[in-house]
């Protein structure tokens, strides 16, 4: 079975097409999304779980542990090993 696209459009009048109900508008998303941060290396849903958590440093991610933010609604499997590296990059880690 096939699902059928549908043209949306977001509050600031960019259209896409999304297959689900999330309303989040990609056009937006690429916007918003922070430059020279390490939550430009992750995708957006990951990046709007650590920001849910207002985890917006290395050193604000170095204070919880790899299983918190496995468990963040939004953190993909290809998330982990990226936030692990760039941890180590910089001298830091997960919380044990």
């Amino acid at each position: 079975m096939m699902t059928k696209e549908a043209l949306k459009t977001c509050k600031k009048g960019h259209q896409f097409y999304k297959s689900s109900d999330c309303p989040t508008c990609p056009v937006c998303e690429e916007e918003r999304k922070p430059k020279g941060s390490f939550l430009a290396l992750i995708g957006a849903p990951a990046r709007r779980a650590l920001e849910r958590e207002n985890i917006k440093t290395l050193e604000d991610l170095s204070k919880w542990s790899e299983k918190e933010i496995i468990n963040l609604h939004g953190m993909g499997p290809s998330t982990i090993p990226k936030l692990k590296e760039t941890l180590k990059d910089n001298g830091l880690s997960f919380k044990s």
